[in-house]
């Protein structure tokens, strides 16, 4: 086989890790200083309302400000990242979302800063990361072959930045001024617009399918067709949905407030810096377990983060239920890699963006009304008991997401299950395109469903 030949026999261990790709290292370094700048948002905008007076309900019309327009408006940057390119559309979220904290650091320095000017940056805010967050998944098999590990890595990578944000902004906004710590994060927005601008000559939308001058409203149904179609895709996002409303809502706030009660502060901090690092830890092994049914492996390793609610409501030591953190945090993070690989897998680039916005929407839409049921149900019925039902529900969601017999039976992507000896194209090739399944378009027959 000479240079010039454009396949290789490559075995499905041996794909090039994501670091040898300059292209994905240029991604990687835009989505870690992206991922820093949401770390420090959130300490940063509650300092600054706190400390204008506003007290905790400032904080919580803030936080709901930049909420609402994510939820209301993500379907749509899926749609306009599949027809503008997600690069286009997430160097222009990070320009707009750099443009916001300068603005916001502008009227600190100033000292007239209201909460209405906080709530309008933030839901601008929250508008351009709705533009932003689809078109990730329709990037990550575009820089890197190997797209488990790739995934692995964000995935480490987000854990360490979730660690590190929230104490970078304390730190600025306590020993320099949060007018500061807005500069920090629009450089850091900054950075990650440079690092997403330079990776050029991408394949864009069009070229894997026909329907780029579609109305919007037909691409979302588009979107909408492909996701429907496979039964293992809205299987799941059908009962994380549930577990987000009875798990992921109460957790959060009241698990916060049990383990506080039990272990102060500082004992609490700690717990959570251990859920951090069981993140980082089921990252790595992301990277070097591959499972043959990655989905059944992911749900089975979110078995344990039933121990994060359990912890607190049975009032375990601090050890033990750091100790849980730990492996609770791992489990989720190993689910995390399994789910993303599995989806950039088996979904073609060409509907990557709005298949992705339709999973990101129904996993996050009712995690906010699970936070506000938690408190009257905690009043009624006692925290440690909310938690406790809490962390039998994961048990019963996981179990019925097992049962889904697509989800059970979904196997690795199809270029890594195949034969050692088939032929891939090798790096720099054209790939072939993949078609996309359009409603009432007859022969665009698209992968079979799940």
């Amino acid at each position: 086989m000479t240079m010039d030949d454009t396949t290789v026999r490559r075995k499905p261990d041996a794909l090039p890790s994501p670091w040898r790709s300059s292209r994905f290292r240029r991604f990687f370094t835009a989505r870690s200083t992206s991922l820093l700048a949401d770390g420090m948002l959130m300490v940063s905008i509650t300092t600054t309302v706190l400390a204008a007076g506003y007290g905790a309900g400032g904080v919580g019309y803030t936080l709901a400000a930049w909420m609402a327009p994510i939820v209301l408006l993500i379907l749509f940057g899926g749609a306009l990242a599949d027809k503008f390119t997600p690069r286009v559309m997430m160097v222009g979220a990070d320009v707009v979302r750099m443009a916001t904290m300068l603005t916001l650091a502008g009227l600190l320095a100033g000292g007239g800063v209201r909460l209405w000017h906080v709530m309008a940056l933030m839901a601008v805010s929250g508008a351009a990361t709705a533009m932003f967050q689809p078109g990730l998944a329709a990037l990550v098999p575009q820089v890197a072959e190997d797209i488990q590990r790739a995934n692995a890595l964000l995935r480490v990578s987000e854990a360490i930045c979730t660690l590190l944000g929230p104490g970078l902004a304390g730190l600025l906004a306590a020993y320099w001024d949060v007018a500061g710590s807005f500069l920090v994060i629009a450089a850091a927005y900054a950075i990650s617009a440079l690092g997403l601008l330079s990776l050029r000559h991408l394949r864009a939308a069009r070229e894997d399918g026909d329907d780029s001058d579609d109305p919007l409203l037909r691409r979302l149904a588009t979107g909408w067709h492909e996701f429907r179609s496979r039964s293992w895709l809205w299987g799941v996002i059908v009962v994380w949905a549930v577990y987000g409303l009875f798990v992921f809502g109460p957790s959060v706030p009241l698990g916060a407030a049990l383990l506080t009660e039990q272990h102060g502060a500082g004992g609490y901090g700690w717990i959570a810096s251990a859920d951090g690092a069981g993140t980082i830890v089921g990252g790595l092994l992301g990277m070097r377990v591959r499972p043959a049914r990655p989905l059944v492996a992911g749900a089975c390793a979110m078995f344990f983060f039933t121990l994060n609610p359990l912890a607190p409501a049975l009032g375990w030591s601090f050890t033990v239920t750091a100790l849980t953190g730990v492996v609770a945090g791992c489990g989720f993070a190993f689910w995390g890699v399994m789910w993303a690989t599995s989806v950039q897998s088996h979904i073609p680039v060409a509907v990557l963006s709005r298949v992705s916005a339709y999973d990101i929407a129904g996993s996050i839409m009712v995690i906010p009304l699970g936070r506000v049921l938690a408190g009257p149900a905690a009043e009624s019925f006692g925290a440690d008991r909310v938690l406790l039902f809490s962390s039998v529900m994961g048990v019963v969601c996981l179990t019925v997401m097992l049962a889904v017999p697509a989800v059970r039976g979904l196997g690795r992507a199809p270029a890594e299950a195949a034969d050692p000896d088939q032929e891939v194209p090798c790096p720099g090739s054209r790939r072939p395109r993949s078609p996309v399944r359009r409603p009432g378009r007859a022969g665009r027959g698209g992968p079979p469903p799940g």
